[in-house]
């Protein structure tokens, strides 16, 4: 399951945000090759209005659907969140911290956090059946 997949399936039931932190793999420290390839080739940010840039690309280029925040420059998210380079978290609708994935990309498991999610989520209800007459 890819993170795609796991937002298509729940987001009539939750609220998803990824929040876009400093860059993982930037030109000026440590790029990949994957990045070469695929031309998405870019230096660490270093103005709040480069990272809003960074993710037009993620958004645009990479089609990428689940909505996006960006974290401030003082990389408040990353920080509260332990979040570099990537991490998944469940909030529970008090507020609470219900799952926290592991750090990516070795343990940033979608399956996991979307089996734990559908667990949490109320079951969907049957639609209602069709009126005939009347």
């Amino acid at each position: 399951m890819d993170l795609h997949a796991l937002y298509d399936a729940h987001k009539d039931r939750a609220n998803f945000l990824t929040v876009y932190i400093a860059e993982a793999h930037p030109e000026d420290e440590w790029q990949m090759d994957s990045n070469v390839e695929e031309k998405i080739v870019f230096k660490q940010p270093k103005l709040f209005a480069e990272r809003q840039e960074a993710v037009k690309i993620l958004v645009e280029r990479l089609k990428y659907r689940v909505p996006v925040a960006v974290d401030g420059m003082d990389n408040r998210a990353d920080a509260a969140f332990a979040a570099w380079p990537e991490r998944i978290y469940i909030v529970d609708p008090a507020g609470r911290v219900a799952y926290k994935g592991g750090m990516g990309p070795f343990e940033f498991d979608v399956k996991e956090a979307g089996e734990r999610l559908a667990r949490m989520l109320p079951a969907r209800r049957a639609p209602a059946p069709a009126r005939v007459g009347g």
